[in-house]
């Protein structure tokens, strides 16, 4: 097991008001696995995938990644095992607009003790398994959103982390570059054994992925895994679900 969360209880507010968004949670996630989190809209899906990810704190519980208790980590320790074990993908991107996207995508290589042989060599594989090598060149406002997104996830690939946390990576995408990203997701979670959690309100989305879990007001509500199903019947299992839990639903696939 790779990611394993006990107890997680997330509580904004002050002794005068305070809104509990995670009510305990238990969550894990294995090596090579890709799995999604949806939920309606407060379910507190944002909000678990910030606390596993350390971009927030936990308000209780405990988080293993390989059986690293960060939970436990002193700033700088923490701000280390996030440089080097953990991949990040947001909605928007989060590119430096001034740098090439050969220079956004090997940001995380540059604080690094790594050959400049090596960081070329990670840089070709990444980028040639997104289809983006023939952008090395440009800027960011010179490209489109879909290949900006998938800029993103070169940067979170490129230094082999342990697992990606990816935040409705396709909430800013039409649908063909959606799918043409995640199936890039697909093989990159297959070839190079790197896991993933994703956010994601979208069942095409998620049905890309090994499994899902649902959650409903800072609860797991339950979970799915596809096992054998096709796609489009894993797809409709999330479908009903979604349905189930009145969170958005979207029809075509």
């Amino acid at each position: 097991m790779l990611l394993k969360a006990t107890g997680i209880k997330k509580t904004y507010g002050n002794k005068f008001k305070r809104t509990e968004v995670l009510k305990g949670i238990d969550i894990n996630l294995n090596k090579g696995e890709f799995v999604s989190i949806m939920g309606a809209s407060g379910s507190g899906k944002t909000t678990l995938l910030n606390v596993l990810s350390s971009i927030d704190n936990v308000t209780a519980g405990h988080i293993y990644i390989d059986g690293v208790d960060f939970t436990a980590l002193k700033d700088k320790k923490l701000a280390d095992f996030r440089k080097n074990d953990l991949g990040f993908i947001f909605q928007d991107y989060n590119l430096l607009d001034t740098l090439t996207v050969k220079e956004n995508i090997m940001l995380p290589l540059s604080i690094r003790s790594i050959s400049k042989k090596n960081a070329e060599a990670q840089f070709d594989n990444v980028a040639g398994q997104l289809g983006i090598s023939g952008l090395a060149d440009k800027y960011p406002g010179q490209i489109s959103g879909g290949q900006a997104q998938r800029t993103s996830a070169a940067r979170a690939f490129i230094h082999q982390p342990k697992i990606i946390f990816a935040d409705e990576p396709t909430g800013a995408l039409d649908s063909k570059s959606a799918s043409d990203l995640l199936k890039k997701l697909q093989d990159l979670n297959e070839t190079l054994n790197t896991s993933i959690l994703m956010v994601t309100h979208d069942a095409t989305a998620a049905s890309f992925s090994h499994r899902v879990i649902f959650l409903k007001d800072g609860q797991v509500y339950t979970s799915l895994t596809r096992g054998e199903m096709s796609q489009d019947a894993y797809y409709r299992e999330i479908l009903d679900t979604q349905r189930v839990l009145g969170g958005v639903v979207n029809e075509a696939q």
